[in-house]
């Protein structure tokens, strides 16, 4: 299976076969040279002279409309399956990125090599005098138009590595260090996502971002959470299973802390054509029944309560503990899906897996840490969702806590407040982003119950005590779309907005933890990713 997909770019002499080559050389990559494509196109006696590759390139492009790279990347994969990892050296226009993109989606990663043009003329020189170019001189090679303009691809790309100054070396090192390549793994380890205010944080996107880097993939809680994850042509909510299940192959475990719905658990398998190989649910999780979700209609009137049974079925765990209790291992469609979290989880431990626990809902919701009664039928901190699984806390390497630029609460049906929130108006959000009101109020409905959910203002507060509770070492910001939507077309940190980087600096000062991840909305490639790990 291809992990991933690195796309290199950059002008004539910035250093992209020598990093292609060293990239091959040290992690075992395999280099597509699009230079050797376009030499079987032309006659051998032509096929090292770089105008007449550059044409044959330009009348590939037109005739292609950039895809014709992405035809031999397909090509080289079918041919070789057992391929991992590859990196492409290299694309000289847009339509080539866009077309790649479009196919592999978020294991492609573009790097884009600039240097000032006085150090790659001298580059350049440096291989004529090698005898590794013909006697143009840059200037010549710089006339075609197409090479031109390619300096225009650092808009679009993940990376950018200013060369100047730099060895050949010291450019591997600084990409590695972008792609966070792992040079070989010790023991396994633990890293935590979790909701920093009431929920709807955009948990599962993060996650379905996260998830090709791990081995094994843990969801807790229940039913009552559902987490979205951006999807062609519809999204699709993960309410049971974890939300990186349809965006990598890792294994997957349902905890024993968990609370079941074992209907929509099994379309959920359905829907994501799981198998038993695949997925393992803890004998031990909680089964919904018809009477927990009538039980809480009170609940659903008063407090804004999803009403999906999840806190009745809770207490009844407790109060009612004698055999007619109904368990995962009670559900004859679950039987071969049955397991032991925690076998599963020391043979992950034991063999250095990674593993990604996702938690549901948020800190401001906890039953002990939130604002009681207007809370969630269990502990959603970090802590609390290890406890469910069966994880012990030094197992843990990073906790992300997940927080939106504007906190939400469920909407309740009554008109009551659903809980303490700054609210504010959607006008008001509309006014400040630039987005229109009722275009927010529509895309802004809950997941699960679909109700029109409550907005307000950033609780600073609440920021510093769910940092301190879920001992955060990073944070991941969310909606920053709604700080401004030119956001949205922001690639790289620099790129937005000096508001919503003010912003991002006052979170890291009150949370004592950097700000990893940055969403900027909910597409392909939303997320700014500045994380060390």
């Amino acid at each position: 299976m291809i992990n991933r997909i690195i796309i290199l770019s950059g002008p004539i002499s910035s250093g992209k076969s020598t990093l292609a080559e060293g990239l091959a050389n040290r992690f075992d990559m395999t280099i597509l040279k699009t230079s050797k494509v376009l030499q079987g196109r032309v006659r051998n006696e032509l096929a090292g002279d770089r105008k007449v590759l550059q044409a044959a390139g330009e009348r590939l492009d037109k005739k292609t409309r950039g895809r014709w790279v992405l035809d031999e990347l397909t090509k080289l994969i079918s041919q070789n399956p057992s391929i991992t990892e590859i990196v492409i050296e290299s694309l000289r226009i847009e339509e080539q990125v866009s077309a790649i993109r479009e196919a592999f989606g978020p294991i492609v990663i573009h790097v884009h090599l600039t240097a000032p043009m006085n150090e790659l003329e001298q580059r350049y020189y440096k291989r004529r005098v090698l005898g590794k170019e013909k006697d143009f001189k840059y200037s010549d090679v710089k006339e075609n138009r197409t090479e031109q303009q390619v300096e225009n691809l650092a808009k679009i790309a993940d990376i950018v590595v200013d060369t100047k100054r730099c060895t050949e070396q010291d450019v591997l090192i600084r990409t590695v260090s972008h792609l966070r390549v792992r040079t070989g793994r010790g023991t396994g380890f633990v890293d935590v996502v979790i909701g920093g205010q009431y929920g709807s944080e955009g948990k599962g996107q993060i996650v379905a971002y996260l998830s090709r880097e791990y081995d094994l993939l843990v969801r807790v809680g229940g039913p009552n959470a559902g987490h979205k994850v951006f999807e062609e042509p519809e999204p699709y909510a993960h309410h049971q299973l974890p939300s990186g299940t349809r965006k990598s192959d890792a294994k997957l475990l349902i905890g024993p802390g968990a609370v079941l719905n074992p209907k929509s658990l099994l379309k959920e398998i359905a829907d994501c054509k799981v198998d038993k190989e695949r997925l393992c649910i803890d004998r031990n999780a909680m089964i919904i029944t018809a009477e927990d979700i009538t039980g809480e209609a009170d609940l659903v009137k008063n407090i804004g309560s999803t009403g999906q049974g999840v806190g009745a079925a809770t207490a009844r765990r407790i109060l009612k503990r004698h055999r007619s209790t109904l368990l995962a291992q009670h559900i004859p469609e679950l039987r071969p899906f049955l397991g032991s979290a925690l076998e599963i989880l020391e043979d992950a431990f034991s063999q250095n897996w990674r593993v990604l626990l996702e938690g549901t809902q948020g800190t401001g919701l906890s039953l002990y840490h939130g604002s009681y009664p207007h809370v969630t039928s269990r502990d959603t901190t970090a802590l609390g969702c290890l406890a469910e699984t069966g994880i012990p806390p030094n197992r843990v390497r990073k906790v992300v806590m997940v927080c939106r630029t504007y906190p939400i609460r469920v909407g309740n049906p009554k008109g009551d407040t659903s809980g303490p929130l700054h609210d504010i108006s959607w006008e008001e959000i509309a006014r400040r982003s630039g987005y229109n009101a009722n275009r927010l109020r529509r895309a802004e409905r809950t997941t699960t119950t679909n109700r029109p959910r409550r907005i307000g203002e950033f609780d600073w507060a609440l920021l510093h005590r769910a940092a301190f509770l879920n001992g955060a070492t990073d944070i991941a910001l969310t909606f920053t779309d709604y700080i401004s939507k030119e956001n949205v077309k922001a690639k790289r940190f620099e790129q937005l907005t000096p508001e919503t980087i003010n912003f991002i600096q006052e979170v890291e000062r009150v949370t004592g933890a950097p700000v990893s991840l940055i969403s900027t909305g909910f597409n392909n490639r939303s997320i700014i990713d500045r994380r060390s790990w």
